[in-house]
Formats: C-alpha cells, structure tokens, sequence
C-alpha cells in the first residue's frame, strides 16, 4: 500500500468523523465514544499496514499453567 493512499485514507476517516461530529445531533458521550473507536480502528490499522500488528501471529499463548517440580520447587515448561 502506498504512501499516498495511507493519506487519503486517513483525510477521508477524518472529514468522514468531522462531519458526524458537526452535523449530527447525538449526546456529548456517544460522540466521544465514537471518536473513541474510530481512533482505535485507525491506529490498528495503521499497525496492520506498516506491519506492527502482523508480528503478533508469532505470539504463542497457552491456557494450560505450567506445574512446579516438587523436589526443587522449579518450573517445568510443558512444551
């Protein structure tokens, strides 16, 4: 993806949020909520895109809780 359309994206979510902001009469908590939100999915995908977020696919994570060795009292990895 290039340059360019990272911009264009982010100028077109921008006056898209503007706009709902200024004209669309809603509560003072439901805009910040929105807004909220908005900039939530803007970041991860701007993660997602430079390839931040693509590295968390390599995060490994169990439920099963690793047990202690009575004798020692160390940990045992379960693999």
């Amino acid at each position: 993806m290039s340059l360019i359309t990272i911009v264009v994206t982010l100028i077109v979510v921008g006056v898209l949020l503007w706009l709902v902001n200024t004209y669309i009469p809603m509560d003072g908590k439901i805009k910040k909520v929105l807004n909220i939100v908005v900039m939530v999915v803007v970041v991860l995908w701007l993660l997602n895109v430079f390839g931040i977020l693509g590295h968390l696919h390599d995060v490994r994570v169990t439920t099963q809780a690793p047990s202690l060795d009575v004798t020692t009292g160390c940990v045992i990895s379960q693999g």
